[in-house]
């Protein structure tokens, strides 16, 4: 196992969820505006966001590198009634086809540096056309609130967080309906408490 997948696996295998049951509230907030359809969850840990769209009747699919974090997201989906498909496993290992989704959420989907802009090309195959992403993640602003709050979390090396322009260039064949970068209050259970900065992206595929 990584260094990459231990930390997480670490992180999600204490009773508590790292990040809370309730979804994000940017997730609920523009999913509800959505006709329902099929959607896809990239890292998304102990599926707090997977089992609130499952509950709105989306089919929903995830997944993530940690088998803790889907084992945690199977137990919700059962408190909460609902199924989804959860794979483990690096996105190109993993069973998803060609524009299989009609919308693609990423949220606080932070990759390793080194991938986080292949891994967001990849994503862009599995969407259909008109298909929308949905996307908050930390900015590299974030940096400031983070030296001033480590409560807050999010990664600690800038390469890990995004710019606007980074956004425009990884979606380039979008609509953006919004794109902007804003200071939040963050209150999501044991690891996001406190001010931060994140980018946020609404787009439709061409």
């Amino acid at each position: 196992m990584n260094n990459w997948t231990k930390r997480w696996d670490d992180r999600y295998s204490s009773e508590e969820f790292a990040y809370g049951e309730e979804p994000n509230n940017y997730l609920k907030e523009q999913i509800e505006k959505l006709q329902v359809g099929s959607i896809l969850f990239p890292a998304e840990g102990e599926g707090r966001n997977a089992i609130f769209s499952a509950k709105l009747g989306w089919n929903v699919s995830a997944f993530d590198i940690s088998e803790e974090g889907r084992n945690k997201a199977l137990k919700l989906a059962d408190v909460n009634d609902v199924s989804i498909d959860y794979q483990v496993g690096e996105l190109e290992t993993l069973d998803f086809e060609e524009g299989q989704f009609d919308a693609i959420a990423l949220i606080y989907a932070h990759f390793p540096a080194e991938i986080k802009s292949d891994i967001h090309k990849q994503l862009d195959q599995l969407l259909r056309k008109n298909g929308i992403i949905i996307f908050e993640a930390f900015s590299k602003k974030h940096l400031e609130y983070l030296a001033i709050n480590d409560k807050v979390g999010g990664p600690k090396d800038i390469e890990s967080l995004f710019s606007i322009e980074e956004i425009k260039s990884d979606f380039p064949n979008y609509e953006i309906i919004e794109l902007e970068e804003k200071e939040i209050e963050l209150n999501e259970g044991l690891f996001h408490n406190g001010t931060g900065s994140v980018i946020r992206f609404i787009g439709r595929k061409k």
